[in-house]
């Protein structure tokens, strides 16, 4: 087993964040394969299966990078991964925080917290 001290985050994979070039035909789709919408802007949407996993869909106007975006279950968890990343915590319009960071061989991560009372934006 390796040293929980050299740990530098844990989480359980939440979402996948990928580009689109329609972000309503996506979601349109995505609805087709049995996602709903958790939360549609213009530039970006949340769409959830029925176990819970996300697909991020990024159209050409988002300012999101894709990622592999990570829940930690607490904003303390959150906290401290930032601290231990040397990363700023930036709270979110949709009401949740997250810190983006660098993962294996340059993948982008988003570690991201959703508080108790996350309202979700559905159809």
């Amino acid at each position: 087993m390796s040293d929980e001290k050299n740990i530098r985050f844990v989480g359980v994979v939440d979402h996948l964040a990928v580009k689109c070039s329609d972000l309503q035909k996506a979601v349109e789709e995505y609805k087709r394969l049995g996602f709903k919408v958790e939360t549609l802007y213009d530039d970006w949407a949340m769409m959830r299966d029925p176990k819970g996993f996300g697909i991020a869909l990024l159209p050409p106007n988002s300012k999101h990078p894709p990622h592999i975006g990570l829940r930690v279950e607490t904003f303390e968890e959150l906290e401290e991964a930032a601290r231990r990343e040397g990363r700023p915590i930036k709270p979110h319009r949709d009401g949740t925080s997250s810190f983006y960071t660098k993962g294996v061989d340059g993948q982008i991560i988003e570690l991201v917290y959703y508080p108790p009372d996350f309202k979700k934006n559905t159809d």
